[in-house]
């Protein structure tokens, strides 16, 4: 596989303070390859999702470099982004259809009428129930579950070559979050997407991704094949995320890691 996104010796720190939120982060991400940025609340995984993409706040100081040896990636059309609240990428005062279309046609030679007719395919694709009266309503008469589908959709709808998904299941239930996990990996096989999962469920991480990067206060604790990382964590770090969430000799989860 070639090389998608090459992460050099990244630092970024936020204006106001002295400590970065990442430190010296080198990493390379394949075409077609999943990858699992996993680690606690503040370890900087948000940070990292965002510097990929290019929306880190007003201020952020950035070291080091993000190369795209295809070319420079453009958020929306080449990178795809997935909030944890899909009402971060929603907007309640539009419908659904109007929202797609502008993205579409932001991205896509496409005209409105062909716009539309897509919108309505890529609904369906995510499984919303009756794409075409769908494209009418408005985010606050869907579930929780059904607007992170339409969320998906936005993301999807420039034909990415990278899918980002921030906490993108961990404000839903249980059953619901399956679905999402489900439709993801469905997505990456069928556009042949590379993913970048950000998360801190270590059993979602080895079920989902090819590796695993573990953060730790902003640096790199462990970076390896997904397996390997549960059957044989190196850092302590991903012991005690081990320890919190999975019974390390569980067959069922070593059976769904790639």
């Amino acid at each position: 596989m070639s090389d998608l996104c090459r992460i050099e010796d990244l630092t970024v720190t936020y204006a106001g303070e002295t400590r970065p939120a990442l430190e010296a982060i080198s990493l390379t991400l394949a075409r077609g390859e999943t990858l699992a940025v996993l680690g606690e609340s503040g370890s900087g995984k948000t940070t990292l999702a965002r510097a990929v993409i290019g929306l880190l706040p007003q201020g952020a100081r950035v070291a080091g470099r993000i190369d795209w040896p295809g070319g420079a990636a453009r958020p929306g059309r080449d990178i795809g982004y997935v909030f944890q609240d899909p009402g971060a990428s929603l907007d309640p005062v539009l419908s659904i259809g109007a929202q797609l279309v502008e993205v579409l046609r932001a991205h896509r030679p496409l005209d409105r009428r062909r716009a539309r007719e897509e919108a309505a395919r890529l609904l369906a694709r995510v499984q919303i129930p009756q794409p075409e009266l769908a494209l009418a309503a408005y985010p606050h008469q869907f579930s929780g579950g059904q607007r992170q589908r339409i969320a998906i959709a936005l993301a999807i709808a420039g034909e990415p070559a990278l899918l980002i998904a921030d906490e993108a299941t961990s404000a839903l239930d249980t059953l619901v979050q399956a679905g999402i996990v489900a439709l993801l990996r469905e997505l990456v096989d069928e556009m042949g997407l590379s993913l970048m999962l950000v998360t801190h469920d270590i059993a979602l991480a080895a079920s989902l991704c090819q590796r695993i990067l573990v953060l730790d206060h902003g640096r790199m604790a462990e970076l390896g094949p997904a397996r390997q990382v549960v059957t044989q964590p190196s850092a302590a770090i991903t012991r005690q995320l081990l320890d919190s969430r999975i019974d390390l000799a569980s067959p069922s989860l070593l059976a769904r890691a790639p």
